[in-house]
This record gives C-alpha cells, sequence and structure tokens, in this order.
C-alpha cells in the first residue's frame, strides 16, 4: 500500500541529533567501563530539595490544574523581571517578560513573529542544532554564518556585516554558548546590536547559560539600557540549567512593544499558557535560591577546570573553545572525520559524545562534549577513552 503523503518541509528536516548518538551507544558492550554520556547539557545534580517540595505541593493544587494566563503568571513574571533587572542593571518590568512551556518553543514562537514566512535568519555556526531544526519546520531559510576557532569562536561584526544581506529578518546569538561554550565580549554584542539596529534587522539573543558566567556580577552586555531596546531586541532564557528542571519545560522570553502584541497571538495558539506548577514553584525561587544558583556556578566552573586539566593526558585532542558546559574538541591529525569519531567512541569505547556536523556545516573536525553533565572522578576518565580512539 503506497504511504500516504507527509509533509515535505518536515520530511526534509534532519532527524534529532542526540536519539541518533544514543543509537550508536546502544552496540556497546561495556569492555570500557560504564558509559560515559556527554551529550545532552543536563545538570549533573539534582534540584534543591525545597524546591522539589514546593513543585510537589503546587501539582497537587487544584488551583494550578486550570488554565493560567497566556504571558504566565504574573508573580513568576514579576519575580523574572526584578532578576533581569538586577542582572543587567536596567529597568525591566513583569510586561517585558512571557513565560513558554520551555526556550525551544520560545524561540520557535520568536522567529514565527520575526520571520515568519518571508523572512531569512543569519544563524551563527557552529548553532544549536534544534534552532536550525526549528526554522527548517517553519520554512524560514536559516543562513549560516561561520564563526572561526581563531577568533574563540566569537563572531567578527565586521565580516557579519557583508553577511547581513537583504532578506535577513534577524541575527541569533547565543551566549554563553553552544555547542563551544564560548561567551561573546559585551563590546562585540554591543558592536553587532548596533549594526542590526542600523540595517533594520532583529537582534535575538539566547542567554540560557546566563546564570553561569564566571564574573556573575559583571552584566554580560547593556542593551536592556538603552530605553529603545524593545524596538530591536529579543532575548530567550530557561530555566532548566539554572534550575534543574529540564523536564518542567519552562522558559522565557523578553520583548516588549509592537513584538509582543504579535506574540501573544502565537503564544495563544501554540501553547495557550505554560505548566502551571512549576511557575508557582519557580516564582518562589527564583528571589529564594540566589546563592544556590551561585554555589552551581561554583561547581560548573570547577567542572570546566578539571576537564582542562584531565585533556593534559591527551595532547593530541586540543580544546578550541571551553565553557559554561561545553567543550568543543578538535580531532586530531590523521584521524577520520567527527561523525566516524563519535559513532566509534560510542560504540567501541563508551563515551558518547555529539560530532561537529551536527551542529552545522563545516564542524566535521569538532566534537561537542558536555562535562557539565558528570562530576570531576568521571571527567578524568574521558582522555583515557578518547586516546583509546587514537591508538
Amino acid at each position: 500500500m503506497p504511504s500516504l503523503p507527509l509533509s515535505p518541509r518536515v520530511r526534509a528536516t534532519a532527524a534529532p541529533p542526540i536519539p541518533a548518538a544514543r543509537a550508536w551507544a546502544a552496540r556497546y558492550d561495556g569492555g570500557a567501563g560504564p558509559m560515559l554520556d556527554l551529550t545532552q547539557a543536563v545538570p549533573g545534580y539534582p534540584p534543591h530539595p525545597a524546591l522539589l517540595e514546593r513543585l510537589a505541593e503546587a501539582s497537587g493544587n487544584r488551583a494550578a490544574a486550570g488554565y493560567g494566563a497566556i504571558e504566565g503568571d504574573a508573580a513568576l513574571r514579576e519575580a523574572l523581571a526584578a532578576d533581569l533587572a538586577e542582572f543587567y542593571r536596567a529597568p525591566l518590568a513583569a510586561e517585558d517578560v512571557t513565560i513558554t512551556a520551555g526556550c525551544n518553543l520560545a524561540f520557535t514562537m520568536a522567529m514565527t513573529v520575526l520571520a515568519g514566512s518571508s523572512g531569512a535568519v543569519l544563524l551563527p555556526t557552529p548553532w544549536y542544532f534544534n534552532h536550525r531544526m526549528a526554522l527548517e519546520l517553519l520554512g524560514i531559510p536559516a543562513l549560516p554564518f561561520e564563526t572561526r576557532a581563531e577568533d574563540g569562536f566569537v563572531p567578527d561584526p565586521s565580516r557579519l556585516a557583508a553577511a547581513l544581506v537583504p532578506g535577513v529578518s534577524a541575527v541569533v546569538l547565543v551566549s554563553p554558548n553552544n555547542p563551544t561554550g564560548a561567551i561573546y565580549p559585551p563590546a562585540v554584542i554591543a558592536e553587532i546590536a548596533a549594526l542590526c539596529r542600523a540595517r533594520g534587522v532583529w537582534l535575538v539573543l539566547d542567554e540560557t547559560y546566563r546564570d553561569f558566567l564566571p564574573e556573575h556580577g559583571t552584566p554580560p552586555h547593556h542593551l536592556f539600557r538603552d530605553p529603545d531596546w524593545r524596538e530591536g531586541v529579543v532575548q530567550l532564557y530557561s530555566f532548566a540549567k539554572s534550575y534543574c528542571i529540564p523536564g518542567h519545560r519552562v522558559g522565557a522570553i523578553l520583548g516588549g512593544g509592537a513584538f509582543r502584541a504579535e506574540l501573544m497571538k502565537v503564544v495563544d495558539t501554540m501553547q495557550i499558557c505554560p505548566p502551571r506548577p512549576a511557575q508557582a514553584a519557580l516564582a518562589w525561587a527564583v528571589p529564594a535560591l540566589a546563592e544556590w544558583r551561585a554555589g552551581n556556578r561554583a561547581i560548573m566552573a570547577g567542572r570546566a577546570g578539571a576537564f582542562r586539566a584531565s585533556m593534559a593526558a591527551a595532547p593530541e585532542w586540543r580544546i578550541d573553545a571551553l565553557g559554561t558546559y561545553f567543550a568543543y574538541l578538535r580531532l586530531p591529525d590523521g584521524q577520520p572525520g567527527a561523525l566516524a569519531a563519535a559513532e566509534a567512541l560510542a560504540a567501541r569505547h563508551g563515551l558518547l559524545t555529539l560530532p561537529g556536523p551536527f551542529f552545522g556545516p563545516g564542524q566535521e573536525r569538532h566534537l561537542r562534549l558536555a562535562f557539565a553533565n558528570a562530576a570531576e572522578a568521571t571527567l578524568a576518565q574521558v582522555p583515557e577513552r578518547l586516546r583509546a580512539r587514537t591508538a
């Protein structure tokens, strides 16, 4: 019987990378020891016990089972706005905040508003693969813009200016970056924002990992001090990493003015309202767990340092970038490409990583390792598994 038609756009979209990588791991026989899974960016420690208690309490509350406000419950929007205002040292308000069912959906809804079916989006490579997948599913052209290892994978504003061809509706920056961990300097972000403003292009900042910046007391940029920021800037945020609750799917969009007015149409259609029990618990957690979040930032910094130190035992694997949650490793010369290397590491040596081609063109010599997933004792085993591959 012939297959019934399915969306050509969906069929043309690449399959999700993490399940593909875990299929390689299913062939591992355990000979090198327990599988080391450094694929998905998940916190390698549990949520705060008091947050778990409040999540349980809120989940059993009848009120939380009903529909909530389209833009998210007021208590969480107010708590996040206050946290953002302090973090960025800028006058931000709850009216600028829209709570979403995760940051991936936040990106999809923002792109629906900003680009729709008539615009293109400039997406620096290596890119976060779900960003590219979302654009493909929406039918929005994703124009790759190369960031280079010699620049620390930080976008070069002068090169980006040349890439802003007619038809580009938005530029997406992810800082701290996924997959490289690179942190974009404030001056670079400011220069790109000014360039976008001059060209009539929206700037979208995905700052999912902002709570893990090493210099937490210094704002990563000053864009929100501009009274006109709402006319050209949109920020995305996720509660998943900072509060260790990825399964509860809560994110946020910071944006105002005409963008937010149009966003409400998309939000009402795509999600109706974000998950309510998690919102109730997070409204308490945002101010109450500030010190706990700072402690987690220190844990991540410690893991980054431990990973860098351990890699001295495998000098042929060069760290081209490292920060926040991720290390971006360059394959040794003479080794096969990243796809073959990642498959062999998973299936034969029990080290599960993601190959560079999952993150866009020109990444055939890199692997991404999410060191945040693992304790320091586990990270110490990584060089041995890598060297077994190159032996």
